[in-house]
């Protein structure tokens, strides 16, 4: 990376005998003037081996401070802590997301503002560790409190994928806006000169959105992906205009009361308070911890009057206006792609019409709204920073984003929030039960009788809305630690789709999980990484069913599926699911929705440019009654091998022949399942409750006899 050569090491990180922070950072720059060197109270690395060795180096910056030697002599005998970088993460890997939360922010602040007279700089948390082989490079740009610690709930995850650098800005820095956009401009030329095939990646946090867009705008040329986070474009509108006249005439005696009142503008405390506590805890222990989290808040809250003083807030409010202005004269210019996060409830900034107005002014720009969040979303409870790069499918090395090449399997923090909050209540009442056929024909539960060792394709039934496919995927994940990458339909990856709800919502969790648009390009690529994929060949047809066509497979004649599946020898596992009919009644179907005045008008209308696979699939979405939820049941076929066929199955009437096989056998697998059911003693939602309350949790309830 070029800031190894450039990067000069930053004085703010000087050894404080006073307070020691839990966070730690890796390395950083400055704008200009004599390199000098320094080190945190844990450690600093550059190049794998310590920075600071000489007394003399560490007396020029401590003024003699004894423990900083100690520290040193201490810091060479360690080990090294950098691990090597890795190809690729593991499924379920620990993101470490939740560990953190505000009052680190801030006990690590008071550390970083310690006054050195050095200019704005980046630094390395040492948290982000290596990251993967050719990853892109993560530029974050703070907002109003300029230590460049936004970031500190999302380190460990972005670092796996993104070589993290992060700007700081003295508080007593007074480097005009012009000044900080040649700053990270000139950073983004040489990380473009180093890697020119590889985008840059720009987080602007309020007033670091402001500065993001400027460089894109002078950079048009240059592959830069911008995340905006409440950016500060909207000053002009914001309730910290009437503040400048109010603070210049405010005494300094009564200063240390506007901290206190911007942390509860800023953002919202009990959000704040709830990152590190667990969502399946008891109401009763996560109302005690949400109270001891609130109270631990409050006396690091009085450290935000040295984090922003008075002198140091005002210089940043008129900085911040004439970012803005800056900015937004040259919205136009900027040709870069824009992914905006705003809050529904910024107090500081009208963040939510500003998004709004952005996606007019900017050519390339989509939008996640986040209802429940203030201002500082990236310090706040919720989704991880990374788990929305992936949702959005903004995660790229190259010029293009790859479905297959670019996808990082979910962590564990993602499994836990998409299936125990996201789709939780689908998966508590539906208390899916799969069974898999081993190689001799025995059905046993679980699945052992799924290869584990890839290619592997499996053919299924698509059920009414595409219910079973949250259960498939976890069974998977929590039994096997295998990711089944779903072929869905194209239009789940059209910006339309996007447009007609911009939270971030089931469609990008679906995507978090690997789902891939249906193009042969993507099944070639899936098979040649040896993936576990899974296909509905009825496609959008068979889940959008009409009454009277429950468990009926709409399959077309085409059995190419086959043909690519031998090619690399994938193993072909056919496989039944039935319980929609035991979870909702279908009230009206497609044909019973065109059928009503004005709605078939306004579907043929907002139809028309709709991406379809086939001529016969439905455009519109059913009318449902929900039931008294019963079970859903899986059932994998034995497995069907391809391995050395290949050259026969060039032959259509062989190749048929075989997909007539995969057919029957996801038929034979529904047939099975609809009569074994009526032998589940738990078929019904009450027993079922009982029992897991009393004996045992959601996946190990009892069912039939196989």
């Amino acid at each position: 990376m070029t800031s190894s050569v450039t990067f000069r090491v930053s004085p703010y990180l000087a050894l404080n005998s006073q307070f020691r922070p839990r966070c730690r950072a890796q390395a950083s720059s400055s704008v200009g003037g004599d390199s000098t060197v320094s080190s945190s109270p844990e450690l600093i690395v550059w190049n794998e081996a310590p920075l600071v060795e000489e007394r003399d180096k560490v007396d020029s910056l401590t003024g003699g401070n004894g423990y900083a030697i100690e520290k040193i002599e201490a810091i060479e005998k360690k080990k090294k802590v950098e691990k090597e970088a890795k190809e690729s993460l593991e499924v379920l890997w620990d993101d470490a997301f939740g560990t953190k939360s505000v009052k680190d922010y801030l006990e690590w602040a008071r550390f970083m503002i310690k006054p050195d007279g050095g200019p704005p700089r980046w630094f390395c948390p040492v948290e982000c560790g290596h990251p993967l082989n050719d990853s892109p490079v993560l530029l974050f740009l703070p907002g109003l409190d300029g230590t460049g610690l936004g970031l500190m709930l999302h380190h460990e995850a972005l670092g796996r994928a993104f070589e993290v650098q992060c700007l700081h800005i003295p508080v007593y820095d007074r480097t005009p806006f012009g000044d900080l956009v040649r700053f990270v401009e000139n950073t983004v030329k040489a990380e473009y000169a180093s890697s020119p095939h590889k985008p840059i990646y720009l987080v602007g946090d309020s007033f670091g959105g402001c500065l993001a867009l400027a460089v894109a705008a002078r950079n048009p040329t240059i592959d830069l992906v911008v995340l905006l986070v409440n950016p500060a474009t909207s000053f002009g509108r914001s309730q910290l205009q009437p503040l400048l006249p109010l603070l210049e005439a405010m005494p300094d005696g009564l200063h240390f009361t506007v901290p206190y009142l911007l942390s509860f503008v800023m953002g919202d405390p009990v959000k704040m308070a709830t990152v590190n506590i667990d969502k399946m805890l008891p109401p009763r222990v996560a109302l005690e911890q949400l109270s001891a989290n609130l109270n631990s808040l409050l006396p690091p809250l009085s450290g935000l009057a040295d984090i922003i003083p008075k002198e140091t807030l005002l210089w940043k409010l008129k900085l911040l206006k004439s970012a803005a202005s800056y900015t937004n004269s040259r919205l136009h210019a900027v040709k870069a792609e824009v992914l905006l996060l705003a809050s529904g409830k910024d107090n500081m900034l009208p963040s939510h019409d500003e998004a709004q107005r952005l996606t007019n002014s900017l050519k390339n720009c989509r939008v996640r709204y986040f209802k429940d969040n203030g201002h500082t979303l990236l310090l706040e409870d919720g989704i991880s920073l990374l788990t929305i790069i992936k949702g959005t499918h903004t995660y790229r090395r190259t010029r293009r984003h790859d479905y297959v090449l670019d996808f990082l399997p979910p962590s564990m923090s993602e499994y836990k929030l998409a299936f125990n909050q996201v789709v939780g209540v689908i998966r508590n009442a539906s208390s899916s039960v799969l069974f898999s056929t081993l190689d001799d024909g025995k059905i046993v539960r679980g699945l052992s009788g799924v290869p584990s060792e890839g290619p592997v394709l499996l053919v299924g039934y698509h059920m009414l809305m595409g219910l079973e496919l949250f259960s498939l995927v976890e069974e998977f994940l929590r039994e096997k630690k295998i990711i089944v990458r779903g072929i869905a339909h194209p239009m789940l990856f059209s910006r339309k789709v996007e447009d007609l709800s911009s939270e971030f919502g089931l469609i990008d969790w679906v995507k978090v999980f690997g789902a891939v648009p249906v193009t042969g390009s993507n099944l070639f690529k899936l098979f040649s990484t040896k993936s576990h994929i899974v296909l509905y060949p009825g496609g959008a047809r068979e889940a959008n069913h009409n009454k009277g066509e429950e468990y009926k497979l709409f399959w077309p004649d085409q059995p190419e599926f086959v043909r690519m599946a031998a090619r690399f020898g994938a193993t072909i596992v056919p496989f039944g699911t039935v319980g929609e009919d035991d979870i909702a009644e279908l009230v009206l179907d497609n044909n019973d929705v065109m059928k009503i005045p004005f709605v078939s008008d306004y579907i043929r209308q907002s139809s028309r440019n709709t991406i379809r696979v086939r001529e016969n699939e439905a455009v519109s979405i059913p009318v449902l009654l929900p039931r008294i939820p019963g079970r859903f049941y899986y059932l994998f076929g034995k497995p069907i091998e391809t391995r050395g066929r290949y050259e026969s199955l060039k032959d259509r009437e062989n190749a048929n022949e075989l997909y007539l096989e995969v057919k029957s056998g996801v038929e034979s697998c529904i047939a099975y399942l609809l009569k074994k059911r009526e032998e589940d003693p738990y078929r019904n939602i009450f027993d079922r409750t009982i029992h897991r309350a009393l004996h045992s949790p959601l996946h190990e309830i009892p069912t039939f006899e196989p």
